[in-house]
């Protein structure tokens, strides 16, 4: 049997609220100072999905005054990697590889960024390294999708 990663374990030790999820995305930041600059929360957080919200703030904003696209995707990075933390076992290890990114319409107000797989990956068949390509879908408020980013992560035992 394999364990989680002591960031998922942090994450199932703390209350499932509103002060559970901050301090937990607190700590997210400590640990990955650059995530903070979208002021990220995580909201869901479980094998094969993760729900990371963050507000439009003027540090986020382009010259249009919308979200900008690279803020987008420290946002989808953030998902992806509680995503691969909650399911990548202690057996494994995981780094992201590359990112392709769709801009589908302007970003506007606090966005919502779903990383969710369409199946676990078998580990236990992961014994020399490979892809793991993760789905982010962000929403704006309205629940339209105005970006959509492949993440593919470099699975390796470890």
């Amino acid at each position: 049997m394999t364990t989680s990663s002591p960031t998922y374990a942090a994450w199932q030790k703390l209350p499932d609220n509103a002060l559970g999820h901050a301090l937990f995305s607190v700590g997210m930041c400590l640990r990955v100072p650059y995530f903070g600059s979208v002021l990220p929360r995580v909201v869901e957080m479980r094998p094969g999905r993760c729900e990371v919200r963050a507000p439009k703030w003027w540090g986020v904003r382009n010259h249009l005054g919308t979200f900008h696209a690279i803020a987008a995707c420290n946002l989808a990075e953030a998902a992806m990697g509680m995503l691969s933390e909650a399911t990548v076992p202690s057996t494994h290890r995981w780094i992201p590889k590359s990112m392709t990114v769709d801009y589908l319409a302007k970003a506007n107000g606090t966005l919502r960024a779903v990383a969710e797989l369409p199946e676990l990956p078998d580990f236990t068949a992961i014994t020399a390294g490979a892809d793991v390509v993760v789905p982010v879908r962000i929403f704006d408020g309205q629940g339209v999708e105005v970006v959509h980013a492949d993440i593919t992560t470099w699975v390796t035992p470890r």
